[in-house]
């Protein structure tokens, strides 16, 4: 396969990608899409493209932290979440921990699990060391909030 390069931070992706693996930008495809979604938390709007994703495809974007805006694709069976340079999603702030979460597929659902992090992992406000991610919730890992969104379903 020949790789594509994201246009957004000039990291190299596979082909069949469709967001880029380490900003999370939408990668140009050769499809038109038409579809937008409006998700608006905590007085924070932010449109989504669904149809340039498949209907399981998982997304995670940014409303608060130093990365606000930022959109990382969920297209590994394990991806992590903490302040470790090497985590999938670097998150560098005092307040998350070093290995704090991970989000794992499991066929077309997709799991949040705690790391045993210092300051927990909540989803809408709650506490939880296991959660099943469900299309529009919000998770938050320490000053991060990331709103999960759930490929061309709808809320």
């Amino acid at each position: 396969m020949t790789d594509q390069t994201c246009a957004k931070c000039g990291h190299r992706n596979t082909t069949d990608a469709r967001f880029c693996s380490s900003c999370g930008d939408a990668l140009s495809q050769n499809e038109t899409t038409t579809t937008h979604d409006l998700i608006d938390l905590d007085n924070i709007a932010a449109h989504f493209d669904r149809s340039a994703f498949g209907v399981h495809d998982g997304l995670l974007f940014v409303l608060r932290g130093q990365k606000a805006g930022a959109r990382y694709a969920l297209d590994a069976d394990l991806v992590t979440l903490g302040r470790h340079p090497q985590s999938d999603i670097f998150l560098d702030d005092i307040s998350v921990s070093r290995h704090h979460a991970e989000v794992c597929r499991e066929g077309f659902r997709y799991l949040v699990r705690d790391a045993g992090s210092l300051n927990g992992t909540y989803v809408e406000r709650q506490r939880v060391d296991e959660h099943e991610l469900h299309d529009g919730e919000v998770l938050q890992i320490g000053r991060y909030k990331m709103v999960f969104v759930h490929g061309t379903q709808t809320s």
